[in-house]
């Protein structure tokens, strides 16, 4: 039996969708991190495409970092195991720390992330998702600042990727007929 492609569904998020909710949520930390240092840390390599467009628009003086971690792999369900291969060089004690995600699904590797980046005495740690999947939760994670609410579907597109296709639409959208 031949195996099914996966094909990409219809447009969720248009570009231009994306950059205003862009602005408008770097309007909002600019004013919530007035007068103080942050350090935004990009979740390579999903977050890339959203980051970009974010900080542009976060009016502050800013420093940026990048982390690398899974729990996904090549698959489309969380493995509940998280991997970092990739860690912050800054050095994050006393700093006000922004988390920067493409997607809050299980949140397992967010909790995993931020417990990790307690450990080195941050001001503070909040987060920012260009997506957020609350009907997978497993856990009590809530990010700070949303983008948009999705469906429990498998999103492709603006980063996302599956099995690291898709990432260069330039549009969020979602897959279906992929194998799990």
């Amino acid at each position: 039996m031949a195996k099914k492609k996966e094909t990409v569904g219809e447009i969720l998020f248009t570009e231009d969708q994306i950059r205003r909710r862009a602005k408008e949520l770097g309007a909002q930390i600019s004013k919530d991190y007035e007068g103080e240092e942050l350090i935004a840390i990009c979740t390579l390599r999903g977050s890339v495409v959203w980051f970009a467009d974010l900080i542009k628009n976060i009016d502050l003086d800013m420093s940026i970092d990048f982390v690398s971690a899974s729990s996904y792999g090549s698959a489309q369900t969380s493995s509940g195991f998280v991997k970092i291969t990739l860690d912050t060089e800054a050095n994050l004690y006393n700093k006000s720390v922004l988390i920067i995600e493409d997607i809050v699904d299980t949140g397992t590797t967010l909790q995993y992330l931020i417990e990790k980046f307690k450990e080195r005495g941050p001001k503070s740690i909040k987060v920012c998702t260009m997506l957020d999947k609350p009907s997978r939760r497993t856990n009590g994670m809530v990010a700070d600042y949303i983008g948009f609410t999705v469906d429990d579907i498998f999103i492709v597109g603006y980063g996302l990727d599956y099995d690291q296709r898709y990432r260069n639409l330039p549009y969020v959208s979602y897959l279906t007929g992929a194998p799990d």
